[in-house]
């Protein structure tokens, strides 16, 4: 069984701020779990008298466990509304190998998502000396992915020679219902078949017109409908359906749009606009676009990534993976500077979900100055080794990893969030 733990602090010390209701704490992987330690040592349990449920998502555990423990992770979220996740590794060959795995575990990220039944939410985090390479970017883009189906749930041929490619739906009577030919090969070739649920297409667009709404911002969403008049027209139809029955009044009440228009023209758009939105994209869009808009803005480390669920749910964690050679590094006793921002970022996003849930002034408030301490930190110029070669306007000074925390930690001891 995985360990939980309850009330997870440090001794309770005059001065910290209370917590009403846990959040889910979800250790992970190699250099992020270093990072993860750091954060929760200097960041939060000074300020913070945490409570969480805590779950060792790290590939050991999950092979320990049978990946139960993702599982088990993934329903207390749904259980206590919020929770908070590592880096953690998705194994291939060599991982199986390299930790002795009984097997080659799927994806934790994509259980998770499967459970919740979430959106991913990626924006950039953006600080006043980087800029975006996209010079008429001045606000952040929020990336909306669908997390299902595509490609990845696609089943895959390899077509060995001449022949019929057939697409066949059997209803559950039993009784062929439909046909289609795909193509008459006349010789080797490949197939692919996608697949995609209408209740995972109507709970994406739930998710993104909900946080549209909470961030006060327009939505964009863009599809091939001219082309794929089954597949993407029924997003398309199905999002326009959403927001009309359930959404066009509240949208209309806050001031913000429902934008749809094709991928392309999409995508056109978004390079000449200034930002300030959320862009909704199908799954495998949503993959290549959240990289495209985090690299334009200045860096995958500067990427906030929430799962949002329609019922409510929410996970945070950073965008980038586990840092695997800083972490070969670090095992060598050799000094890292790896950027932990976007990690601080999901420890503040959850800590200021969980006040906003319970109406915990006090720990939203902390939240928001930890962001706020972390991006001054950047702004005087300490910031760590990627950063340096992006910033412009000010002199960087480089720091190793805990130092640029403890310098975060010193800026953070003197706001008020965390000095009353």
């Amino acid at each position: 069984m995985p360990e939980k733990l309850t009330d997870c602090n440090a001794s309770t010390g005059a001065g910290r701020i209370a917590m009403k209701n846990p959040v889910v704490e979800m250790d992970g992987d190699e250099m992020t779990r270093i990072l993860w330690a750091m954060i929760k040592d200097e960041l939060v349990l000074p300020f913070v008298d945490l409570k969480s449920e805590y779950y060792d998502l790290g590939l050991e555990n999950r092979d320990g466990t049978d990946d139960r423990v993702t599982a088990e992770a993934a329903n207390a979220v749904k259980n206590h509304g919020v929770g908070v996740k590592c880096a953690t590794i998705t194994p291939n060959e060599q991982r199986v190998e390299e930790y002795g795995l009984k097997e080659m575990w799927k994806s934790p990220n994509a259980t998770i998502r499967a459970i919740l039944d979430g959106t991913v939410f990626r924006a950039p985090i953006l600080v006043s000396c980087i800029k975006p390479a996209v010079r008429s970017w001045k606000k952040p883009i929020a990336i909306a992915r669908h997390a299902y189906g595509d490609v990845y749930k696609a089943v895959e041929l390899r077509v060995p020679s001449a022949g019929l490619a057939e697409l066949v739906f059997t209803g559950a009577d039993g009784q062929a219902v439909w046909r289609e030919a795909v193509h008459e090969f006349d010789g080797p070739g490949v197939l692919q078949a996608m697949h995609n649920k209408d209740s995972s297409i109507m709970s994406f667009a739930r998710s993104c017109f909900r946080y549209a709404l909470e961030q006060k911002q327009d939505l964009w969403f863009g599809t091939k409908d001219t082309i794929s008049k089954q597949y993407d027209q029924t997003f398309k139809n199905l999002f326009q359906r959403i927001f009309d029955d359930e959404f066009a009044d509240a949208f209309k009440e806050r001031g913000i749009e429902y934008f749809y228009t094709l991928i392309d023209d999409a995508v056109a758009r978004v390079i000449r606009s200034e930002g300030g939105f959320v862009w909704a994209c199908k799954n495998y869009d949503g993959d290549v676009m959240s990289d495209m808009v985090s690299t334009a803005f200045g860096s995958l480390a500067m990427m906030t990534s929430i799962l949002a669920s329609p019922d409510g749910c929410y996970e945070y964690e950073a965008a980038h993976g586990t840092v695997t050679r800083h972490y070969y590094r670090h095992l060598k006793g050799e000094e890292t500077s790896t950027n932990p921002i976007a990690t601080i970022f999901a420890w503040s996003g959850a800590l200021r979900k969980r006040g906003e849930l319970d109406g915990t002034r006090a720990l939203v408030e902390y939240a928001d100055a930890l962001d706020a301490a972390s991006l001054g930190t950047i702004e005087t110029g300490v910031m760590t080794k990627d950063l340096a070669g992006l910033c412009e306007g000010i002199t960087p000074k480089p720091a190793n990893t805990h130092d640029f925390i403890r310098a975060i930690r010193a800026r953070l001891e003197q706001a008020p969030a965390t000095r009353a």
